[in-house]
């Protein structure tokens, strides 16, 4: 069983729990992943899983062993996914829900690349006041002096900039997952995850 897993963010919606009140969720689809390599602790220093998105012109047709020798050509993504002991699964066999072993109720820890924003001023990047609208303001959104009165006006290290925001990794703890759809192959899990659309998010259950 996996306490790891690889998904793509679908999107957000609500469910209703079983008391009848709404809860925000994001979507991860799991499903169409490939082993394509298994690491070991004796071969590698190491145990891990490489897994494959299958492209989605191949998902209606059956595994061949031509997929592992030219991955590039059938997988969209290959990454590692470390598993703790020894695994059943093979290279070219499918990831199945029944493998996952998330189930409801699990709390995870899900890491991905956040949203780039681009070049952003101080007060966006990193909520600075700013000045006044009126009343004789001059430096409005600006972020002001930046030497401290230092000697030669040196600027101290990690000073607050405008600069580029966003496409970080970024790493969300304590999420519950509340849904778990076999037939879609998906993860409801509570909250906002990091990332936009279809982009490429690692579950893991909290404290493995």
């Amino acid at each position: 069983m996996l306490n790891r897993v690889l998904g793509k963010k679908i999107g957000t919606t609500q469910v209703f729990d079983k008391t009848g009140n709404v809860v925000p969720v994001t979507v991860v689809d799991v499903a169409h992943w490939f082993v394509t390599q298994v690491k070991t602790g004796v071969n590698d220093g190491y145990a891990a899983l490489q897994l494959g998105l299958l492209k989605k012109k191949f998902r209606e047709k059956e595994f061949s062993q031509e997929w592992l020798k030219h991955k590039s050509d059938y997988f969209t993504h290959l990454k590692e996914v470390r598993v703790d002991g020894d695994v059943s699964l093979l290279p070219g066999q499918a990831v199945t829900m029944d493998e996952i072993a998330l189930a409801e109720g699990t709390y995870v820890d899900v890491t991905g690349t956040s949203k780039g924003l681009g070049f952003q001023g101080v007060v966006k990047r990193w909520g600075f006041g700013g000045g006044p609208d009126s009343h004789g303001s001059t430096f409005h959104r600006r972020p002001g002096a930046s030497g401290h009165m230092r000697t030669q006006g040196e600027v101290i290290k990690g000073k607050r900039f405008p600069g580029h925001l966003g496409a970080e990794q970024v790493t969300v703890k304590g999420l519950q997952v509340v849904l778990v759809d076999k037939e879609l192959g998906c993860l409801f899990i509570k909250g906002s995850v990091p990332g936009k659309k279809d982009s490429l998010v690692a579950i893991k259950e909290q404290g493995k």
